[in-house]
């Protein structure tokens, strides 16, 4: 499984800048993320597994990525397949994701929810074994 470097994420606008306000939030990444359980690795692979299949399909028919409705701040989330597949991956390799930017303005017809792809990919297999 390949990890995101860091290399490929947009340079830090506050880089050696001592009045950081995110000093406190890099301090963090110096601590190791809580191990994951066998489960939780189990069923971060399945949901990489699910999200290569639901791009395949969805990407070509002008699906950007996923919308993911927040409980904290009950505003709708919307992850480019890129970005949600880097932060899945980030999670499995270090227990955590990254702070990472949301998408600017993106326009909420471009996404679609997690149980749609899942539901369109049922129906693309029980299209398929029908024949």
């Amino acid at each position: 499984m390949q990890a995101v470097p860091h290399d490929v994420l947009p340079p830090d606008p506050f880089a050696n800048d001592p009045d950081d306000p995110a000093r406190e939030i890099a301090a963090l990444d110096d601590e190791p993320g809580e191990p994951i359980s066998a489960d939780e690795r189990a069923e971060l692979l399945a949901d990489l597994s699910d999200l290569a299949v639901y791009q395949a399909l969805l990407a070509p028919r002008g699906v950007r990525g996923i919308v993911v409705d927040c409980g904290e701040c009950d505003q709708p989330h919307y992850h480019d397949w890129h970005l949600l597949r880097a932060s899945l991956e980030q999670l499995l390799a270090d227990g955590r994701m990254r702070p990472h930017e949301p998408a600017f303005d993106p326009n909420p017809t471009d996404y679609v929810s997690w149980d749609y792809c899942r539901g369109f990919a049922d129906g693309v297999t029980a299209t398929e074994s029908a024949y």
